[in-house]
């Protein structure tokens, strides 16, 4: 699978969190008024998330990342629908466990929307491909946990 291919598949099985939004809006009201958490935290929840992301497609076992899922998304979906709309990943043997030693580079600053949702934005400057990600959280169980998973893994400016 060439790298355009793989990026589209990718692109469309990460649609996944715009089916969850809407429902997450009823999780949402009072947390309208969160707060950004510090950079320390925004680290720590673009790591576990990414990394616990990338385990899921390298073992092909879904059943963390669905636990660490927000209500809302893991209520839409299942361990085995995650693995079936993560499939482009696992088959492509996509590992980018080495964020695990680099920063996250944010590409806009860190907000927490009128919906209570954070948004978390930016990528990490690994070679040869960059991980890009996209993630969004709302505060699910007394924590900010994902409503949005976004990842891409390119060659800079493909």
């Amino acid at each position: 699978m060439n790298h355009g291919t793989l990026r589209s598949t990718l692109l469309r099985a990460l649609t996944l969190s715009a089916l969850v939004t809407a429902a997450s809006l009823a999780f949402a009201g009072a947390a309208a008024a969160q707060k950004v958490p510090d950079k320390e935290l925004q680290e720590v929840l673009i790591k576990t998330s990414l990394i616990t992301f990338n385990d899921a497609n390298v073992t092909k076992n879904y059943t963390v990342l669905h636990a660490k899922l927000s209500q809302p998304f893991r209520d839409q979906f299942t361990p085995d629908k995650l693995k079936d709309s993560f499939k482009p990943f696992a088959d492509a043997h996509v590992d980018f466990d080495i964020i695990a030693a680099k920063p996250p580079i944010l590409t806009e600053p860190a907000k927490v929307d009128d919906e209570g949702k954070l948004t978390l934005r930016g990528y990490f400057d690994t070679k040869p491909n960059r991980v890009s990600y996209d993630l969004a959280f709302i505060r699910s169980e007394g924590e900010w946990k994902l409503i949005r998973l976004n990842v891409d893994v390119k060659k800079p400016g493909e």
